[in-house]
């Protein structure tokens, strides 16, 4: 609403993935309708699931929950019906807001009726026909009049819950407040230049990331930079003519999406883009080299965690240091506790106004625990240059033991990609008998052998430790709806083709 006044009210800020556009005053019109209607039957504080694609409907239904003093809750419609029943335990959801159409587009039916059978399905489309007198008195004034129907909430009180992808274990619900989202948002637009006036936001990535949701979907809103929305990342076809046809200025990826939107993009396709915002996983030298010279893009790799509503660091236009994911954002503190075997950096901890106020578990539902003394242990190794750039060196649990020596699984990703830049690599561990553990290399090229992955090692310096005891081709690597690798599914399959 502080947007509206001042941005005008009539600026076109949403440009949905059908080209619909809205208005700060649609948006907010809507907002207060639906909200009116979704507050029947819960009270205030409680969590909603809001699954629904990237888009104006999605952005709509998080305010219009969020108005009424009720808290969003992300659902993660790929994670499937265990790991969605475990977070809505945790975040102690009984109902959740979907479509019709979506449902039926993304082949959810199964899905939604498995679902059904534990907490209250509520479609967009039943709730748009039955919208009551009193709904309609709440569009009309709610925009005018916000006192009189919105709940005002507290800063610090919870304003979305999202949920971990569950890889490591049953997914976590992450509970951020208002301060924390408000603040990465005003961070994130103190560290990245943006212009209302010139710029153009392209968001291909899902609401249930943090990324997506806060990025993606807040900042633009609150910033009066104009957002286009895309229901889904896996389309580079249309992604690229979106983009063109758009005009946009600033991309949202992925390595895996970006590379993926280059490859498939025409000369001038993407042009207008002046700065791609990467995050989710590191920026292959590969994909910046192959971005650069296409499209003449550059890429401002950065760092997140959901617990950190996402942004933890990124790179700037005017200090972009590749092989980085940038500077700590502004009012945050770090400290690197020493890991044993790893002689450079440490584990990363990281205090400010932008972490979590706690966690949420499926075994206490509705119990929130929150970070000791306010730090959150990110779990990844880093090392900080002096001029305070991070480099992330890999998860604490993404390092094998062999013989005794510590071994980045993402360096030996990384051997695979520079042999094979065109595809995509997945390294995990499994038991050895002589040496503790043993690296397996996944990839979905049908070139991939082990000679000429430690014949570039050779050459370039890297430890044969670093070389993957046994390499496999697959027809594909699992990747989850965020753009990450599934090393879940990755180690499931490892493990089936070393038993054949």
């Amino acid at each position: 609403m502080r947007a509206k006044r001042e941005f005008g009210a009539n600026k076109v800020i949403v440009v949905d993935g059908d080209e619909r556009e809205l208005t700060y005053k649609e948006i907010i019109r809507a907002s207060f309708g639906l909200g009116s209607a979704l507050k029947k039957g819960t009270k205030a504080g409680e969590a909603v699931g809001v699954m629904l694609p990237t888009g104006a409907g999605a952005v709509i239904a998080f305010y219009a929950i969020s108005a009424f003093g009720r808290v969003p809750a992300m659902l993660n419609f790929t994670a499937g019906s265990r790991n969605l029943k475990a977070a809505m335990e945790a975040a102690e959801v009984k109902r959740i807001v979907t479509a019709r159409k979506f449902v039926e587009l993304g082949g959810l039916e199964t899905l939604i009726e498995e679902l059904g059978r534990v907490v209250e399905i509520v479609y967009l489309e039943d709730v748009r026909e039955s919208l009551t007198v009193g709904n309609k008195i709440a569009a009309a004034l709610g925009p005018v009049m916000p006192g009189l129907f919105r709940k005002q909430a507290r800063y610090k009180s919870p304003a979305v819950v999202l949920f971990t992808s569950g890889t490591e274990g049953e997914p976590k619900g992450v509970v951020l407040s208002h301060e924390n989202v408000m603040a990465n948002v005003e961070q994130v637009r103190a560290h990245i230049g943006l212009s209302p006036d010139t710029d153009r936001l392209f968001n291909p990535l899902p609401t249930f990331h943090c990324f997506g949701l806060t990025v993606g979907a807040i900042l633009p809103l609150v910033a009066g930079i104009q957002v286009m929305f895309h229901p889904t990342p896996l389309q580079p076809r249309e992604i690229v003519k979106r983009i063109r046809s758009t005009g946009s200025t600033i991309l949202l990826a992925t390595d895996t999406f970006i590379s993926q939107y280059a490859r498939t993009g025409a000369e001038g396709d993407m042009d207008s883009v002046r700065l791609a915002v990467c995050g989710a996983e590191r920026v292959k030298d590969e994909t910046r080299a192959l971005v650069r010279r296409k499209f003449e893009i550059e890429i401002l790799e950065g760092y997140g965690a959901t617990e950190a509503s996402p942004v933890v660091a990124a790179n700037q236009w005017e200090r972009n240091k590749p092989g980085t994911v940038g500077l700590l954002m502004s009012d945050m503190e770090s400290k690197l506790i020493p890991v044993d075997g790893i002689p450079e950096g440490g584990k990363l901890q990281i205090r400010g106004p932008n972490i979590m106020l706690g966690y949420l578990r499926p075994s206490r539902p509705g119990v929130l625990e929150r970070p000791e003394g306010g730090w959150h242990d990110t779990g990844d190794i880093v090392a900080i240059d002096d001029e305070g750039f991070i480099r992330i060196m890999g998860r604490v649990k993404r390092f094998a033991k062999i013989g005794g020596e510590m071994v980045s699984l993402a360096v030996v990703e990384n051997c695979a990609s520079a042999v094979w830049p065109d595809n995509l690599h997945a390294a995990v561990t499994l038991p050895d008998p002589r040496k503790g553990e043993q690296v397996i290399l996944l990839s979905d090229t049908d070139a991939c052998n082990r000679e000429d992955i430690l014949a570039w090692a050779q050459n370039h310096g890297v430890p044969e430790l670093a070389v993957p005891r046994r390499v496999f081709h697959v027809a594909a690597i699992a990747v989850l709806g965020t753009g990450k690798i599934d090393y879940a599914a990755v180690q499931k399959q490892a493990e089936d083709l070393m038993a054949i």
